[in-house]
């Protein structure tokens, strides 16, 4: 039974085979269980605002959001980033969120089960917004 490659010149096949059980190549999957359906950004309402305490050593209370999505009706918890921002977003406000990033698309940092973030409210920037360089539009 073949294992995994060894040698000088085996980097290419390693690379290849890890990069199979990755759950963002297989797409199929990835859009299954993925609430933004493989899409990079979604727009969404917000529910309710929430805090979510940080995981171990820390022991921050960290400004989150439940936000319904327009494409598919799901919910998720998305992040509000930045100092005052939980301020800025109200509920029944439209947002626009956006994975996190992070290792292989999962949480990042101390926020369990958390891998979405805001970046736009109202069709305005966040990081504008907190900045001070727009106000924020009645609707």
């Amino acid at each position: 039974m073949a294992g995994k490659s060894k040698g000088l010149k085996a980097a290419r096949k390693l690379m290849k085979r890890r990069s199979q059980f990755r759950l963002g190549k297989r797409s199929k999957l990835k859009k299954k269980f993925d609430p933004l359906s493989g899409s990079s950004q979604a727009k969404g309402i917000v529910l309710e605002k929430i805090q979510v305490e940080a995981k171990q050593p820390n022991s921050a209370m960290r400004k989150c959001a439940r936000v319904q999505l327009i494409k598919n009706g799901k919910q998720i918890t998305a992040f509000m980033p930045g100092d005052g921002a939980q301020k800025m977003i109200n509920e029944h406000d439209e947002v626009i969120v956006e994975c996190i990033g992070g290792k292989m698309g999962r949480a990042k940092g101390d926020l369990p089960c958390i891998r979405w973030q805001v970046i736009r409210v109202n069709d305005q920037s966040l990081d504008a917004l907190l900045r001070g360089r727009i106000e924020k539009a009645r609707r």
